[in-house]
């Protein structure tokens, strides 16, 4: 030890100010390496060793089919562009954005039942790590292995918390002794997976689970375990929601109506009902039939126990905020015989006094969405040829893009397909969004249409960059060989924005050279045939 420190006094004083006592013949400086050199291999031979660390636990079987070769190293592609960076200029250029690729990539693969090569895993729960709209699809694919990989690394801890973050998988919901160990022994996270999961597959048995710890549980955490129950929500859950309404806290109160809203045969629907329709009636004695609104004079305690919020938000009038929550919770179908035996289209076509239309209908458009209900829903949107401003329901794109997930697939899909064709692609991203993947033939075809229409106006296309980036992800395939002839460079208007023909041949080249790439990461995953 003497030794060590008079070399390191050596080095700090430097060799003339501090000699070694022996050099052997050598410069001074060389001399203190070398002996540096050897006291420090002398050091590491002489140190004991420690305690072996516990061996790490075997990563799991995943007996789920591999990839075929193919979609292996599409996979690798896919994570390795999902790191690559931007294109320089601001332009995206003519080849597919393979980051936007990749949530469809892992979704088709786990349709398929595959589980991902051990190489990838790590790349993969990174991705995840970046983008928490990737984390299902990835952490699917990643299986028993990637959730044994997370443990081992806290900044894929993310990946741990849909399964509670334990040791070990959640125990088979139809195992009670297992399941009641959990649910009540184990931390939060675990505890919230369990109830999701028993409720899926047993929703009587969840709702069960749920009330037996009810009381002993923390505000925040009865919120949490109260929103499960929107899984297989049905009648048989309404004696425990009604118990809900009085509960201590204001969220789990707001919840728990919210839940009994959407069942109307319950007890508490029938109440909303009846005060919704002492605020609205027909009036016979004017010149045509119409709709009289009287809103609530006062928030009263039987409202506010029936999750009727009193404070109404800044700029809202409070007797307009009432009018809203009660007609919002009462069940559509009281509705008809209030007014004469008219269905929904008839309703809507009423006309309102005093200004309380845009209320009622926006009022009525929560109540649809909420309940599920096609008919209202469809007489509230309207035709989708009608201007906004004079449709039947609500002119707020939200709005109606919230009505058209009431709707079945190919019927939401015919509807903006009219609504594009009657009123460009400027207003339609929103109700895009809603539609399902891949867009239906005449969706498809309405939206090439409508961007051929908006390239021979000669703007540029980056006004169209969202509704672009939708159709080389929701576009079908087989597009591609409609959209072929439009990657030509068009001549050019005189009015036309200067070198918008080669933007928008760009543009369209990317589009169909993603369509074309998606069709081929399908048939990869495939395999040969």
């Amino acid at each position: 030890m003497n030794a060590w420190e008079d070399l390191v006094t050596s080095a700090l004083l430097g060799t003339d100010r501090k000699p070694l006592a022996r050099s052997g013949g050598e410069a001074a400086p060389v001399a203190l390496l070398d002996a540096a050199a050897v006291h420090t291999v002398r050091r590491r031979a002489g140190l004991r060793p420690g305690p072996a660390a516990a061996a790490l636990e075997a990563a799991p079987e995943d007996t789920r089919p591999a990839l075929p070769a193919a979609a292996r190293r599409r996979l690798g592609q896919l994570l390795a562009g999902r790191a690559a960076p931007a294109p320089s200029g601001g332009r995206r250029g003519a080849a597919p954005d393979l980051a936007e690729l990749l949530p469809q990539w892992l979704a088709a693969a786990n349709e398929r039942g595959c589980r991902a090569p051990a190489a990838a895993l790590p790349a993969l729960l990174d991705a995840a790590r970046a983008r928490t709209d990737l984390r299902p699809q990835a952490l699917a694919l990643a299986g028993p292995r990637g959730l044994w990989l997370a443990r081992l690394n806290p900044e894929w801890k993310f990946a741990l918390r849909g399964t509670g973050g334990g040791a070990g998988p959640l125990p088979d919901p139809t195992d009670p002794e297992a399941v009641l160990a959990l649910w009540e022994e184990g931390l939060f996270a675990e505890r919230v997976a369990l109830l999701a999961a028993v409720r899926a597959e047993d929703p009587a048995r969840g709702r069960e689970l749920l009330a037996s710890t009810w009381g002993a549980e923390r505000a925040e955490d009865r919120l949490m375990f109260l929103d499960s129950l929107r899984a297989g929500l049905g009648p048989a859950d309404e004696e425990f929601l009604e118990a809900a309404l009085s509960d201590r806290s204001r969220n789990v109160r707001a919840t728990a109506a919210e839940l009994l809203s959407a069942l109307p045969a319950s007890a508490l629907a029938g109440r909303m009902a009846g005060r919704a329709a002492s605020c609205v009636s027909l009036d016979r004695t004017r010149g045509a039939e119409t709709i009289v609104v009287e809103a609530p004079h006062e928030c009263d305690a039987g409202m506010r126990h029936d999750g009727v919020v009193p404070t109404p938000p800044t700029g809202r009038g409070e007797r307009s905020w009432w009018l809203g929550q009660l007609v919002e919770a009462a069940p559509l179908d009281c509705w008809p015989a209030r007014f004469g035996g008219r269905g929904p289209e008839e309703i809507v076509a009423l006309p309102v006094a005093d200004d309380w239309r845009s209320e009622l209908h926006a009022a009525w458009c929560r109540a649809a969405v909420r309940q599920r209900d096609a008919a209202w829903s469809r007489a509230l949107l309207g035709s989708p040829a009608a201007p906004q401003a004079t449709g039947p329901g609500t002119s707020s794109l939200a709005e109606r893009a919230q009505l058209l997930s009431t709707l079945g697939a190919e019927e939401r899909a015919g509807w903006v397909a009219s609504f594009i064709a009657a009123h460009g692609l400027s207003e339609a991203f929103q109700l895009l969004g809603v539609c399902a993947v891949p867009w239906a033939e005449p969706l498809g075809r309405a939206v090439v249409d409508a961007l051929d229409i908006a390239r021979d106006a000669g703007s540029y296309p980056w006004s169209f960059s969202g509704v672009m980036g939708l159709a080389e992800r929701c576009l079908s395939p087989d597009a591609a060989p409609q959209l072929a002839a439009l990657t030509a460079v068009s001549a050019e208007p005189e009015d036309a924005s200067p070198g918008a023909a080669g933007y928008w041949s760009e543009a369209f080249q990317r589009l169909v050279s993603t369509l074309e790439l998606r069709a081929t990461m399908h048939a990869e995953l495939r395999g040969p045939s």
